[in-house]
């Protein structure tokens, strides 16, 4: 009987070792994961701007930018939406650290190329980077038919590039905010006395209201204005972001009718102050065509 007992206890210890053995082993191969934010914004775009997020590797974007004109035009144009700035983009991740895109935009006939890398993603654990890094460059072209036809006219005259660093922290689960120092420059801008480069500033926050909903802000600083033949400032927009399944629908209240890079950062007309607002928004439609069907959501 005692021989058992003494059996029955040798069991449940060597049982209890291995146990906790195999918990050590775990835990310590979970102390040497990696946690990656995700979600840091909902969209690749905070509003106008680019976030830091990029299409994954496989994923198709099909988007759709629309500005309508000022409300405060009043009810003969009723307030603003008699017209509108649009633009038809299509954007792919051929990488999960690099997407790139096409676009063509009503105002100046503009077509458009760019594409993003990524060079940090905020993690934690057995890595620790506390901000996401990614690097944006842009091509635009205006396709205009020349004012003065009768004068040697040059293709290259109609190019400018957006170039911008985008780093962006989230802070909490609601609660991500994004620098975007952007350099600009136009090959031809028609007056010796308006930049062919300046630089802008930007920041944008988002803050989380549901899972599926989220408030965002977004303001360039531009020392350099004004940066065409008429009055320019500083862009500045308030969205709200609504995600249903693969689309996000965005609204937004903006000083400026222009969705390119290159236009709503040297050609943005309107003030706050005096009511020159232009609702818009952006939809956009993701088709998985290649690549890891599983995306995680936060």
């Amino acid at each position: 009987m005692i021989k058992n007992i003494f059996f029955v206890f040798f069991l449940l210890s060597v049982t209890f070792s291995r146990s906790q053995d195999l918990d050590s082993l775990l835990n310590s191969q979970l102390d040497g994961e990696t946690d990656y934010t995700v979600a840091t914004f909902k969209a690749t775009r905070i509003i106008s701007c680019h976030s830091i997020e990029r299409m994954q590797k496989g994923d198709l974007d099909f988007r759709i930018a629309h500005r309508f004109g000022a409300v405060n035009t009043g009810a003969h144009e009723f307030f603003g939406l008699d017209q509108s700035n649009n633009q038809l983009g299509l954007e792919y991740g051929f990488f999960d650290w690099l997407m790139a895109g096409v676009g063509r935009a009503t105002y100046q006939k503009t077509y458009n190329g760019f594409f993003k890398i990524s060079f940090l993603r905020q993690c934690k654990g057995q890595k620790n980077i506390p901000v996401s890094v990614s690097f944006f460059s842009g091509l635009y072209i205006n396709s205009l038919k020349w004012q003065e036809s009768d004068r040697v006219n040059y293709f290259s005259s109609r190019l400018s590039y957006v170039h911008q660093l985008l780093i962006a922290r989230k802070f909490s689960p609601s609660f991500s905010a994004q620098l975007t120092p952007s350099l600009c420059h136009r090959n031809f801008t028609g007056n010796s006395e308006i930049p062919n480069d300046f630089f802008a500033l930007g920041i944008g926050v988002r803050y989380k209201l549901t899972v599926r909903t989220s408030v965002n802000v977004e303001y360039f600083y531009i020392p350099d204005a004004p940066l065409a033949a008429f009055e320019t400032y500083c862009p500045l927009s308030v969205g709200f972001d609504i995600e249903t399944g693969g689309h996000v629908f965005q609204i937004q209240l903006t000083n400026s009718m222009n969705v390119t890079e290159n236009t709503f950062l040297g050609e943005t007309t309107g003030q706050w102050k005096n009511g020159d607002l232009h609702l818009g928004f952006n939809i956009t439609r993701v088709f998985t065509i290649g690549g890891n069907k599983n995306k995680k959501q936060e």
